[in-house]
């Protein structure tokens, strides 16, 4: 049953979350994380359904909803070798140029799916060409910190993959040294929450 008792109801944490207090981990891009700088919790948008009757519709919950985008900015390095990571991720994903880029990516997320790109038929029991594109995603972790620094909650994303990423600028006007910054808009399968070294939280079901 809900607790309708206004003492027993007070929150226990009465500390306010800071932006500047987090840690961004993403598999597939080692090189981009370190120079994370901004990073967001997409919102989320439920559809709704409506009943009507003889009098006022009446609005009831939807079946599906839908997640916002990810959103990471980082500093490029000197050497653009975390722009062209994700660069390389867009690259073998769109496969503008060979379709082995496409195959490469999928040899690179071998680590995480160590069967990607060989399906063994149980008819012919020889191998085909997987269809399933597990290795071409990654997975992230968004990791709340405490004032301390220490992790205190933890939103995993599942099945992370680009969708854009913003150009580089160079100028010989600039007044001061204004470092190279480009954001990246990744697409998921969903997010969920979670307690550090603990599974994902669950819907309450009392």
């Amino acid at each position: 049953m809900t607790d309708t008792n206004a003492i027993t109801r007070q929150p226990t944490q009465l500390d306010y979350a800071s932006p500047a207090q987090f840690k961004f981990k993403i598999t597939k891009l080692p090189k981009v994380e370190y120079f994370c700088t901004e990073i967001n919790i997409p919102g989320i948008q439920m559809t709704s359904a409506t009943q009507t009757t003889p009098l006022r519709d009446i609005p009831l919950p939807g079946v599906k909803f839908d997640y916002g985008d990810l959103s990471l900015t980082y500093m490029v390095d000197e050497k653009f070798e975390n722009f062209e990571e994700i660069h390389n991720w867009l690259r073998g994903l769109g496969v503008p140029i060979d379709h082995k880029d496409y195959a490469n990516l999928l040899a690179a997320g071998r680590d995480r799916f160590p069967s990607q790109g060989k399906d063994v038929s149980l008819i012919s029991k020889k191998e085909q060409p997987a269809t399933n594109m597990g290795a071409a995603l990654s997975d992230a972790t968004l990791a709340i910190l405490s004032a301390k620094n220490n992790v205190i909650k933890e939103v995993r994303f599942i099945d992370v993959f680009p969708v854009s990423m913003s150009g580089a600028s160079f100028t010989q006007q600039a007044t001061d040294i204004n470092y190279i910054t480009s954001t990246v808009t990744f697409k998921y399968a969903y997010y969920e929450f979670s307690e550090p070294g603990k599974s994902a939280s669950q819907v309450p079901t009392t």
